[in-house]
């Protein structure tokens, strides 16, 4: 896993227009007893994949930015908690304020007649086992979801994303697949959206269209932009500011000689016509 994610840092480094400042936070692998230790208190065992990913690292989190008049945004955005923020959803209140309610409260709890391909969607009740994966900057949240409580609970779990709605949308059946849909989407904005039936916003196509990841039907998405979403040259968007020279102008006299000096030795070169957009690439430490 750990190579995997390293070789898609320095695509995005290195064959990405305006990338700058790839960040990519390295952790201690997390202790056995630690995992031992959630286990217990959540009466339940982590997915073998899950497992084997703590103890290579206890969480991760990497961030990259673009250039904007040569001021760095933040945009993409991949987290995985730790194993001591692996919490459960749905019993804390979802508000700080007294009596508040909990997610479980504000969830519609009224059986929904889905796609029948699909899988049966997760409850923030006592009928499953929720835990946060990652908070989405607030876009949603990646569950771990352990739909079989009873009597006891079964070990086998799936990925989810619960929207800002509190609807639910599958994602994968594994920690393993889900951790290369991370990965292959390169932590835009919003992508957790793509596996949603009202899709992605038009800024987050926007993205999409100028960092194409690679699980992405792009023909697809084009077509879609066209309708509503600008194309943008990225070789434009972040290019520096220039100044225009500013042109003199020239009396009668100086233009007769001017065009005396063109006949006799040749066409000039047109001045508004640049070289090639050289593209500086930064480095990490």
């Amino acid at each position: 896993m750990t190579e995997l994610l390293l070789f898609v840092l320095s695509v995005v480094a290195e064959n990405s227009p305006g990338v700058t400042e790839v960040m990519f936070v390295e952790k201690e692998p997390a202790e056995r007893h630690a995992i031992i230790s959630w286990e217990q208190k959540n009466a339940c065992v982590l997915p073998e994949d899950l497992k084997n990913f703590y103890l290579m690292t206890d969480g991760f989190r990497m961030t990259w930015s673009v250039k904007f008049d040569d001021n760095p945004v933040s945009l993409g955005c991949m987290t995985i908690n730790s194993i001591s923020k692996l919490n459960r959803l749905g019993v804390s209140p979802a508000y700080a304020l007294p009596s508040a309610p909990t997610l479980a409260d504000l969830e519609d709890t009224d059986e929904e007649e889905g796609d029948k391909e699909q899988p049966k969607r997760p409850y923030l009740d006592s009928r499953c086992l929720i835990f946060e994966l990652d908070p989405c900057a607030g876009n949603g949240k990646v569950c771990l979801v352990y739909k079989n409580t009873k009597p006891v609970v079964s070990p086998e779990s799936e990925i989810w994303f619960l929207d800002r709605a509190l609807y639910w949308h599958f994602l994968t059946k594994s920690f393993t697949a889900y951790y290369r849909l991370l990965i292959t989407h390169l932590g835009l904005p919003q992508w957790q959206y793509t596996f949603t039936s009202y899709g992605l916003s038009p800024q987050a196509k926007q993205w999409f269209n100028m960092y194409k990841p690679i699980t992405v039907n792009t023909e697809q998405l084009s077509e879609a932009a066209d309708l509503f979403v600008n194309k943008l040259d990225p070789n434009k968007v972040f290019r520096s500011k220039t100044k225009m020279p500013v042109v003199k102008k020239r009396s009668p006299s100086q233009l007769a000689t001017s065009q005396k000096g063109q006949t006799a030795g040749g066409s000039p070169r047109n001045p508004s016509q640049g070289g090639s957009l050289s593209r500086r690439r930064e480095t990490q430490p």
